[in-house]
């Protein structure tokens, strides 16, 4: 059996086409074949290869995808291949393909599991079958995507020659649906004299009669075919405009639900009486933080949901006790109540406590039902799927308690990973095995629980959004296993802004995207998770890239740099007219002035303890005060002014540089915001004019090609087989270059009024939100609505007369009714999906709303000890119950027309 594949693909010198055939046989083996395609002029493509038939193995069908090589046979880029190309094979014909590159879809949001979800989509199947259709002398073998179709519509195919209906609109061919939204239609051609001319066309299934036909020119095939061939024509999609899907939904930490059964905080019970409001009032997506366990030291700086300890486990506190069952003590049973009871009536979350009560309510039922149901086939069915992760948590989980640190490094033997560890602490006498057996049975509780909150929302058409934090815990499962993935010398950060002059430091180590595997974890991490989620968050997705880059002894963010990143030689410094002298531009500069004005009083006590004198009236740090860890550890316990205040200005001292200095020997980055710095002053004029220029190249201009063809493969690679609607948290400091890798790779922006993507302005305009985008007024991150309007009495007035376009003073308190006004301004935006938060939600009624306006923002990123402790002020009982509210809240999402695909796009 031969193959011929025929593209047309524009490459740059030194790449190479290639197609990467599969070839599945009856008895389930499978071959892989790399196919390189010649050509001549660099556009056109083909390649032919054989098949050999086998006797002892019949070939079932082929799958295909185009993908450009380098030289040293690196995939640089990879067509979209969601649905892929399989087809039936039969080995007694020759196939020719005559194809197109496919690109991510512009409508790519149909093929989702949102869209899917929400609009009850019939689909049949995630992947097309290899179907055997009938085959000729001749044949044809037409193939075309039409996610566009709605139910009960059908496809089929009408061309110029009688064969394919002559244009009569009565004698359509009709397709078959063979998966995926995939039709395909085979037609016997010998006889027929090409060229021939072709549409598709829609058919009502129920009337068999044709409703629509496809836009644009005819369709045509020139190319004679040969016996015993196939012609496989994968055209382009189906040339209709599809419908208008827009949606809304609500944003809310599972944490921060409350119901009328909660222990103190959200659950997964709690969820599936929120996802039954959203669906009483035609919402369609419930956004969730994440979900992930944090547990590193029991105490409230667990709380932090993106400070995740694992990717794959999901958070004890997160259990549903009702689902459990109940304690057979009747005596612990009643003292758990009265507990329950008293946590519920806190208006925040105690979460070192709420912790406390849920882990000794799972310890009494691991006692009685734990044996049992990990004995039980839906365990084992789970043990399965998540072996891989699950060992090596719960192993982590066990050290974490037995040593009282998540620090791995205070682990002893046990610092370092080892394969064999988790089943040594599972063997029958081993003292640890009770342990991991427990971590196992309340894992599977959660997993079963989330399981079922899923299929009970998309019973109801409503969508779940995961979140993916941009980083994991310094000391988590993922760097004990996988220190290769790490950087563990460097921690995740913001540089500085005018909101935080001295940036943010996360904490979090970097990723080597070099790495051999990481990919591949990656990529079952966000396997697991689709799981769960229909749709997907990618917090602060700049950082796939670059992330500000910290080194290990700093505290603030002021001495990172973007990695990955084009550092500067000395010798690039001095082409831009800077005379580069390391000593004097990489080391704090300190001389008598710097003391004076950073020091004040305190200067000559700096001077003696903390400085060494070196020539010319220059200073030099003393050894074990060069960083700011170590400078923060001298100072630890000291908390009078004196104190804090040398610290402080010694901390500022160490980044007092003009470049920090690079892993790679004799590569340096202009320092951020140095010219703000007393170093910087040091420089003559001409030097300051040559400085800026290699800054400003260097922040604004050097990286933008650089950064997108890295994001673009990481993005390529990891989202290649993922069915979620992938949304874009892309606020804040953005290069040029982040637009248009999120357009191609078809992600929704998040756009936020306060927060203008164009420069100049102070507000957005709702109205000049692109459509593959996620409208909401405030994140987690920031002031919820009504405290927002009390913040900036100037900004909220300036908001009040241009954008709401109201006269005279705006009120100080936000009335419910301008809230209302607010939040239908959002819902009736071009935005694919409207996603506000609870508080938000909730600021329209005026006895639903918290009294307390401060006590409805979830986090302070300014703040490294914030507590995430917000819990709803009213019940979703409650929430049910609000006829009005509910009928007010209906009203508005079906009149912006966000509970159903409406008009075309």
């Amino acid at each position: 059996m031969k193959l011929k594949f025929t593209i047309n693909y524009h490459t740059e010198w030194g790449q190479s086409l290639h197609v990467e055939l599969s070839l599945a046989y009856a008895d389930g083996r499978k071959t892989q074949q790399n196919v390189l395609l010649q050509t001549l002029d660099g556009e056109h493509w083909e390649a032919e290869t054989v098949v050999m038939s086998h006797r002892q193995r019949r070939l079932k069908s082929m799958e295909y995808v185009y993908q450009v090589e380098n030289a040293d046979g690196e995939i640089l880029r990879r067509e979209w291949n969601l649905v892929g190309r399989v087809y039936a094979a039969d080995e007694s014909k020759n196939y020719v393909f005559e194809d197109h590159w496919r690109d991510k879809p512009l409508n790519f949001y149909l093929y989702t599991k949102a869209y899917r979800t929400t609009m009850r989509s019939q689909s049949k199947g995630d992947e097309p079958e290899p179907l055997a259709l009938p085959l000729f002398r001749k044949t044809i073998l037409f193939r075309v995507s039409a996610p566009q179709l709605k139910e009960g519509e059908l496809l089929g195919l009408i061309g110029n020659h009688p064969a394919l209906g002559g244009w009569n609109p009565t004698r359509y061919l009709r397709m078959m649906n063979v998966g995926a939204d995939v039709w395909m239609l085979s037609v016997n051609v010998d006889g027929i004299i090409l060229p021939i001319e072709y549409k598709y066309v829609v058919i009502d299934g129920k009337t068999n009669h044709l409703k629509q036909w496809e836009d644009g020119d005819n369709r045509s095939i020139s190319t004679e075919v040969q016996d015993g061939q196939v012609c496989v024509y994968s055209g382009d999609a189906l040339r209709l405009p599809e419908a208008m899907w827009r949606g809304a939904g609500v944003v809310v930490p599972l944490f921060s639900l409350k119901t009328e059964s909660s222990c103190g905080v959200g659950d997964m019970g709690d969820l599936n009486t929120l996802i039954a409001w959203a669906s009483k009032v035609g919402m369609r997506m419930i956004q969730l933080l994440p979900l992930n366990d944090t547990t590193a030291t029991h105490s409230w700086t667990d709380s932090h949901p993106y400070n995740c300890i694992s990717c794959f486990a999901l958070h004890p506190i997160y259990l549903d006790l009702k689902q459990l069952g109940d304690i057979d003590d009747e005596k612990l049973s009643l003292g758990f109540s009265r507990q329950r009871r008293e946590l519920n009536t806190l208006p925040e979350v105690d979460y070192p406590t709420v912790y406390r009560v849920k882990q000794s309510y799972v310890d009494a039922i691991f006692k009685t039902r734990g044996e049992a149901d990990l004995a039980s086939e839906a365990f084992r069915s789970f043990y399965q799927k998540s072996e891989s992760w699950l060992l090596p948590y719960a192993a982590f989980c066990v050290l974490r308690d037995k040593n009282g640190t998540a620090r791995t490094a205070d682990w002893g033997d046990h610092r370092v990973y080892d394969d064999s560890l988790p089943l040594k602490f599972l063997a029958e006498d081993a003292p640890e095995r009770e342990a991991m057996r427990k971590v196992f049975f309340v894992q599977f509780h959660l997993y079963e629980q989330l399981k079922r909150a899923v299929d009970n929302a998309h019973a109801k058409g409503v969508a779940l959004k995961g979140d993916l934090p941009v980083g994991i815990y310094r000391d988590s499962v993922e760097t004990w296993t996988h220190p290769e993935f790490f950087n563990l010398d460097e921690q995740m950060g913001t540089p500085p802004d005018k909101f935080q002059p001295h940036g943010q430091n996360w904490g979090f180590p970097t990723y080597r995207w070099e790495e051999k595997g990481l990919m591949e974890w990656y990529r079952k991490r966000l396997a697991w998770m689709e799981q769960f989620f229909d749709a997907l968050r990618i917090d602060h997705v700049v950082g796939f890239f670059r992330v500000w880059s910290i080194p290990e002894g700093y505290k603030s963010g002021t001495m990172g740099h973007f990695s990955p990143g084009l550092p500067l030689s000395e010798e690039e410094i001095g082409h831009w007219g800077l005379e580069f002298r390391r000593e004097l531009m990489t080391r704090p500069f300190v001389n008598e002035g710097v003391l004076q004005k950073m020091f004040g009083i305190h200067a000559s006590y700096v001077r003696e303890h903390f400085l060494e004198t070196e020539r010319y009236g220059i200073y030099r740090l003393k050894a074990g005060y060069r960083n700011q860890r170590d400078i923060c550890r001298h100072f630890e316990g000291l908390h009078d002014e004196n104190s804090l205040w040398i610290c402080e200005g010694l901390c500022r001292l160490v980044t007092n540089v003009l470049f920090v200095e690079d892993k790679q020997q004799g590569l340096y980055h202009p320092r951020f915001g140095v010219y703000n710095e007393p170093v910087y002053d040091i420089l003559s004029a001409d030097e300051k004019d040559a400085f800026m220029r290699l800054y400003n190249n260097y922040y604004y201009e050097r990286h933008n090609d650089f950064w997108a063809m890295k994001a673009d493969r990481k993005f390529a690679e990891l989202l290649a087989s993922t069915r979620m609607l992938i949304c874009a948290e892309d606020l804040g400091l953005l290069p040029k270059c982040v637009s248009s890798v999120l357009d191609a790779q078809r992600m929704l922006t998040l756009e936020v009024q306060d927060m203008p993507k164009e420069h100049g302005y102070e507000f957005s305009h709702l109205d000049a939100y692109p459509y593959r985008s996620v409208a909401t007024f405030s994140t987690h991150d920031m002031s919820p609505m009504r405290l927002w309007w009390e913040e900036n009495a100037g900004r909220t007035q300036r908001y009040y007369a241009t954008m709401l376009q109201k006269e005279g003073r705006a009120p100080k308190q936000l009335p419910s009714r301008v809230a209302e006004e607010i939040v239908a301004r959002h819902l009736y935006c071009p935005s694919m999906l409207c996603l506000l938060s609870i508080q938000d939600w909730l600021a329209m009624d005026n006895l639903l709303r918290s009294k307390d306006v401060y006590a409805e923002r979830i986090n302070s990123p300014y703040d490294s000890y914030n507590q995430w402790k917000y819990r709803m002020n009213v019940t979703i009982e409650e929430l049910l119950d609000a006829k009005q509210f509910n009928m007010k809240l209906r009203t508005m999402i079906e009149r912006s027309k966000r509970t159903k695909a409406e008009g075309h796009v």
